[in-house]
């Protein structure tokens, strides 16, 4: 057993390599606190037959980690991963994936599980450590570490991984991991995609490759003052990692190299000539799609026409795909052309509508080019809030965003299922952008769900949700703060240093390109970052420069989206339900659920309405009636009002007993309307002696009585009011 110490800002992060894991290639032990992660890789031994790196990366939470048993009531253990668990998943495999080599075909998998949680420390930033480290001490062909930290922003401070309630009171939620430009293993120049700066690797400067950020509109200059916080930590997490890779790291396995791969080469580029570049650069995508899938079927046929081993055929394809990237790369490096013939700063045709749905109770379409979102609001009550129940989060969720990609989307077909992997992080990226611009619950008590269905797909869909996301929300007259778009920002890069960023890319430029940086926020500053790379990183300079390119082009959507709708309705849709809030004392919710919730049912079925109850005596009652709603409303008052002396009921005989009748003044308050009062009621002798109050009175009548007096326990005394 081996442990290792470092310290970030006081906090202790303790690695500790020992054999539990034994039969992985690589595993070790990460704990802040008491938050405790495991993490174990493994390669498998032989090479698979895919045209596509096979690396699974998966981060379990277990509930005994908290404490706690957790799962259904029938099925008491863990069920598929929380989307805050896949979120974590991906985070880590955007991180590690463009440091593998790219002939690497073995499949590979990285699974991180938290074992122990304090409630304070975050495992995720663990996870992506152990992952780092696990990966480096393997065998398993790897260009590591990792360094990565989270900062938080309060005011013009900085917090280093802050716990879970600093990070409530943060502006900012930063995650960043960088990487070292200088590697030292055999593979090191097989990454997937190009290699650090010449000016990286001699001034030794850490590159960023990966960022999940979401914020309270910030700006530009205090991201770029969070990255600059971050660099320092991470270079010593990096340094810190290598020294453990020293002492106990094992050899890296080498990828042997087909001998045959020049020749086939050679073959593929007399194949594809000219024709490659002009199918790529016709006008539409469906051309470009179709001149490319051509020239790709003649490949295939020229390859069995020569070799006979359909290995070679994957050989071939692989040239293909590099052809394509640097066909791509070059002309826009070296003449800033773009296949659409766009300049590169430029967007793609801006369209979009709102109120376009008929019933729905909000809607709005958002078009950039062939990219095509359409989001639908619906409005529901406190009780339609989505009960969570994780390792870390037990709650209530009222707002939630639903992304869809249905393959019709690119024009496939393939079984539709439920939600993958992608589906569900694009569905977050753009619901921690538009939530710091919703209105508080007292403000606005609805719970609100908007699901964006992807109708056509050319790039940065998650984006394009955002925009027609901000449109549903102001179609339903939700009064959000401020509308939100969002853009991609690209870049094509050389080892050289050369560079050209690219505004709003599409598909091509991001599957060939070697940045994908998604920024959204308004027209006061960004709510939310996502970046991840298929190279080495970037530095400072390239990322204030397309932080720049992003708010350029976030206002220009914005404007464009202010045309078609400047600020929510005023008014909510008439289909929408009506909420109304009534506080009354806590110490009387019992009078409202009744027993056994016999007077709380009685009042939903009669007024047709749903009722929530919290703790501080809020009742919330939701209708799509308005009568309904106000006899609910009335009748809640009822029940918990205090009645005082001197006020006059119109009430009704609930029970008669010989010494007086009990009159109902409000639902479950009654008075006693003693003997001795009834005098009057006597119609033949009014005013004479009554001996049983059932001579002159009988359940069910209607009279008229005044409080006269009310004791110490609360019972009231009544008299006939004529």
């Amino acid at each position: 057993m081996n442990k290792f110490n470092v310290e970030i800002d006081g906090k202790k992060i303790e690695f500790e390599i020992r054999n539990l894991a034994e039969q992985a290639n690589g595993s070790c032990l990460v704990r802040c606190g008491d938050t405790l992660v495991l993490a174990a890789a493994v390669m498998s031994s032989r090479e698979t037959n895919l045209d596509y790196f096979p690396l699974t990366v998966e981060y379990r939470e277990r509930y005994y980690a908290a404490g706690r048993i957790g799962g259904s009531r029938y099925i008491r253990r863990e069920g598929r991963p929380s989307d805050e668990a896949i979120i974590t998943a991906r985070l880590i495999d955007r991180a590690i994936r463009p440091r593998f080599p790219r002939d690497l075909k073995r499949e590979i998998q990285v699974i991180i599980t938290c074992l122990s949680w304090d409630g304070e420390n975050d495992p995720d930033i663990l996870g992506l450590l152990g992952a780092s480290l696990s990966l480096s001490l393997s065998d398993i062909p790897w260009s590591g570490p990792i360094g990565t930290v989270r900062i938080g922003s309060l005011n013009s401070d900085f917090i280093l991984n802050p716990n879970y309630k600093e990070r409530e009171k943060t502006k900012l939620d930063f995650l960043v991991s960088g990487v070292d430009p200088i590697r030292d293993y055999k593979n090191e120049g097989k990454l997937q995609k190009g290699q650090a700066s010449n000016e990286a690797r001699e001034n030794n400067k850490v590159l960023m490759n990966m960022i999940e950020a979401h914020a309270q509109e910030v700006s530009e200059s205090d991201v770029l003052k969070s990255w600059k916080k971050a660099e320092t930590e991470i270079k010593k997490l990096i340094d810190f990692q290598k020294d453990i890779v020293k002492k106990l790291g094992k050899e890296k396995i080498l990828i042997p190299e087909n001998v045959q791969k020049k020749e086939i080469e050679k073959q593929v580029k007399e194949v594809l000539a000219k024709k490659l570049e002009n199918a790529l650069y016709k006008k539409s995508k469906i051309e470009r799609n179709q001149g490319k899938e051509q020239i790709k079927q003649n490949l295939i046929k020229s390859i069995e026409e020569n070799y006979s081993d359909p290995d070679k055929i994957k050989i071939a394809l692989d040239f293909f795909e590099q052809e394509i990237d640097k066909i791509i790369h070059e002309n826009i490096l070296k003449n800033e052309k773009r296949q659409d013939g766009r300049r590169l700063d430029e967007i793609r045709e801006l369209k979009m509508e709102s109120g376009l749905l008929p019933r729905t109770h909000g809607s709005g379409l958002f078009c950039r080019g062939t990219t095509k979102s359409l989001s639908i609001l619906t409005l529901g009550g406190p009780g339609d809030q989505q009960i969570l129940e994780g390792m870390e989060v037990v709650g209530k969720k009222r707002f939630m965003h639903h992304y869809n990609f249905p393959p019709y989307s690119v024009g496939e077909t393939r079984p539709l299922r439920g939600p993958g992997r992608r589906e569900i992080g694009h569905g977050m990226l753009a619901e921690k952008a538009l939530l710091p611009l919703l209105p508080n619950v007292d403000e606005f008590p609805y719970t609100i769900r908007i699901v964006s269905e992807i109708l056509s797909s050319n790039g940065s869909s998650s984006m394009a949700s955002v925009s027609s996301s901000s449109l549903a929300l102001m179609d339903a007259g939700v009064p959000i703060k401020n509308p939100a778009s969002g853009i991609a920002i690209g870049l094509m890069a050389e080892e050289k240093g050369n560079y050209r960023l690219l505004a709003d890319i599409q598909g091509p430029e991001d599957s060939h390109g070697d940045m994908d940086l998604k920024v959204a926020g308004t027209k006061d500053g960004i709510t939310a970052i996502q970046m991840d790379v298929k190279f080495d990183g970037i530095n400072d300079k390239i990322f204030k420069e397309a932080l720049e390119m992003a708010k350029k082009c976030r206002v220009q959507i914005l404007g464009e989206m202010e045309k078609v709708l400047a600020k929510p309705r005023p008014e909510l849709s008439p289909y929408a339900p009506r909420i109304i809030t009534v506080q009354i004392d806590p110490k009387k919710i019992g009078k409202v659920i009744g027993p056994g919730g016999k007077m709380i049912n009685q009042i939903v079925e009669e007024c047709e309405v749903t009722i929530d109850i919290e703790d501080t005596g809020e009742v919330f009652i939701t209708s799509e009636s308005p009568e309904g709603a106000e006899k609910a409303v009335n009748w809640v008052k009822n029940l918990t009002r205090e009645v005082k002396i001197g006020e006059i009921f119109e009430g009704k005989v609930k029970r008669v007993l010989d010494f007086g009748a009990f009159i109902e003044l409000i639902p479950n308050q009654e008075g006693l309307l003693h003997v001795s009062k009834m005098g009057s009621l006597n119609k033949k002798d009014r005013g004479s002696f009554i001996k049983k109050a059932g001579d002159v009175i009988s359940v069910g009548q209607t009279i008229n009585v005044q409080i006269i007096s009310i004791d110490e326990q609360g019972r009231i005394d009544l008299s006939l009011r004529k």
